[in-house]
């Protein structure tokens, strides 16, 4: 009988190890996609930044010419 019983607690924890290893699986891959999405939107902030400075800076250029 105890042989059963101790062949049983393992499987139970067994099962508990496999949800916890599903579970650290499950939430790497959704870090995983937060992080991509963070990359996405700081590589558009960095190309938006970039524009309006380009902009500002023809601006400036057009301001000096005209004053000229």
């Amino acid at each position: 009988m105890k042989p059963t019983i101790i062949g049983l607690c393992a499987l139970v924890l067994a099962g508990c190890g496999v949800e916890v290893a599903t579970t650290a699986a499950t939430s790497a891959a959704i870090k995983k996609q937060e992080l991509e999405a963070g990359k996405q939107t700081k590589d558009l902030v960095d190309k938006k930044l970039g524009e309006a400075a380009q902009a500002m800076q023809q601006r400036n250029e057009q301001q000096n010419n005209a004053d000229k």
